[in-house]
């Protein structure tokens, strides 16, 4: 059996770029076409690839059988040794080694302790990473001489919000979905219509009812478009507007502690009239105890604070500089608070840049009824306050010793 050729667009992975950003929507194929591409250049010597998403709980049951059927397709068998977490070329020594991001114990990344020699970085849905300073860690540990370093990044495109967007798009004004080279950025887009052959013709009917019936939906997963805002965002009544000075109010507080910003949320709540008004009196990374205690006793005053109860220490020790409380987490305590949250509408403050943000990307995940735990700094913080606040008898300016 022949093996199926490459759409033409991807012979751009052959350029001279450091970048590669490769987006499209569902059926475009562009999984199958980078998984060839690296199996094939694992023929030439000299290749050590490191092959990543941002959390990879087995390579060998999900992502290595992918690999073994284009190696298969493409009759190279022979020439591989393949183990839980590696696929080596034993007539070049050329390898791709698997790896998640994400470790088990949380930020720490697990892939920047194998990047030694990498000559091609490959991040793979790369819309779950985040944190542009961990993708800045590795761009600058993949420095192998003698061939070329490639950074692959593979996605279906986000919201605009996202750093690859702003970073590869908006900072070059580049369109997404233009196919192309700039600034070292080869940009490879493909959607279902470069991948016809490949596809049945009850998957075609099927995009052609999301077509017809959901437009939206269709230029952004089939078509592979940009949102401006994400689908299946969890809080859809809020606007931009002026702070309420008036009604009675609490603080919410989440804490960063390494990379993540510490975020100090002032919400003002109308019960009367199902309102909340949110404003974000700082979001900043990399504090110290007392940074955070002088910042809270400046915005907040002696107001109650209801905080991140995960460092018990760290509450005890800003009671020194501020009004601060635990929030009560327990078994439900995040859908219960999003619950009593929707039922309220928003009002932001249009300087709270950040917040809306996170509004525009906190979303549920898609393989069951929570939300996805990212974008969730001044979600987290509204949610202790509005919880906090709901739940007691005497709402107010609190001060509580």
């Amino acid at each position: 059996m022949q093996p199926p050729q490459l759409n033409h667009k991807y012979q751009a992975l052959g350029n001279d770029s450091r970048y590669f950003v490769v987006t499209g929507g569902r059926g475009s194929g562009k999984s199958f076409a980078i998984g060839s591409f690296l199996a094939l250049l694992t023929m030439e010597q000299g290749h050590k690839i490191l092959f990543t998403r941002y959390t990879m709980s087995s390579a060998s049951t999900s992502i290595i059988p992918e690999f073994i059927e284009k190696i298969e397709l493409y009759g190279i068998s022979e020439h591989f040794r393949i183990t839980k977490d590696e696929i080596l070329n034993m007539s070049t020594g050329s390898s791709i080694i698997f790896k998640g991001i994400k470790t088990s114990a949380g930020n720490q990344t697990a892939a920047l302790k194998s990047l030694q020699g990498i000559t091609t970085f490959v991040l793979d849905e790369a819309e779950e990473l985040v944190d542009e300073d961990t993708f800045d860690k590795i761009d600058q540990s993949v420095r192998a001489k003698n061939k070329p370093n490639r950074i692959i990044l593979i996605l279906n495109p986000t919201t605009k919000e996202h750093w690859i967007y702003q970073r590869f798009f908006a900072a070059k004004a580049v369109n997404g979905g233009w196919n192309g080279w700039k600034d070292n950025v080869t940009y490879v887009h493909t959607t279902f219509k470069d991948n016809m052959e490949h596809l049945s013709d009850s998957f075609l009917l099927q995009i052609e009812e999301i077509r017809r019936r959901r437009p939206d939906k269709y230029n952004h997963q089939i078509l592979g478009g940009w949102l401006d805002k994400a689908d299946g965002v969890v809080f859809t009544r809020w606007s931009i507007g002026p702070f309420n000075e008036y009604s009675p109010h609490v603080f919410g507080q989440d804490f960063g502690f390494s990379v993540d910003p510490t975020v100090l949320l002032k919400v003002s709540v109308d019960k009367d009239r199902k309102k909340m008004w949110l404003k974000t009196m700082y979001c900043k990374v990399g504090l110290s105890t007392k940074e955070i205690g002088e910042l809270n006793r400046r915005h907040a005053k002696e107001d109650l604070i209801i905080c991140d109860s995960a460092e018990p220490r760290l509450l005890q020790e800003l009671k020194v500089y501020c009004n601060v409380k635990p929030a009560i987490k327990k078994q439900g305590s995040i859908l219960t608070g999003i619950a009593l949250i929707q039922d309220y509408d928003l009002v932001i403050d249009p300087d709270s840049l950040e917040l809306i943000k996170e509004l525009n990307n906190y979303v549920w995940h898609s393989r069951n009824e929570r939300p996805i735990d990212k974008w969730n700094h001044h979600m987290d913080s509204l949610r202790y306050a509005a919880q906090y606040f709901l739940a007691n008898a005497n709402k107010g300016s609190y001060v509580i010793r």
